[in-house]
């Protein structure tokens, strides 16, 4: 067996991505349910539990912070934003134009995730053709 950390920078990019996509879904539902009375609108906070693994590491490079990562912190959890604020009479907290940038957003990010991706195997590519 071959103990290498050569995919922790791909681990952590995909969970990354995983959860950029999961975002997408809850945008997605959020302008879905605009209309819905009472209804609150709901986001992903992955980049503050990434932020968080990896500041409270001991280790002083983020190489070793990434290959020490704990992937079970990085779950994505939804939550209600804002719960108790609404500027509508119905209860809704969804602004559709805040959501279509907050879901542009988050898709630029996902497309660069993704590029990342790709670039960590092109590397890996080049390093195992030589």
């Amino acid at each position: 067996m071959i103990n290498t950390n050569v995919f922790d920078y791909v681990n952590v990019l995909g969970k990354t991505a995983d959860a950029a996509w999961q975002r997408n879904n809850v945008i997605a539902n959020n302008m879905a349910n605009v209309n819905t009375p009472g209804y609150k609108r709901q986001d992903i906070n992955f980049e503050e539990q990434l932020r968080r693994a990896l500041g409270n590491s001991r280790y002083e490079s983020v190489d070793s912070k990434v290959s020490h990562l704990s992937h079970a912190e990085l779950v994505p959890r939804v939550f209600e934003d804002a719960a108790n604020f609404s500027y509508r009479l119905d209860g809704n907290n969804v602004d559709i134009d805040t959501e279509g940038v907050e879901l542009a957003s988050n898709q630029i990010k996902y497309n660069g995730l993704i590029d990342s991706i790709n670039q960590e195997f092109a590397n890996l590519k080049m390093v195992m053709a030589k």
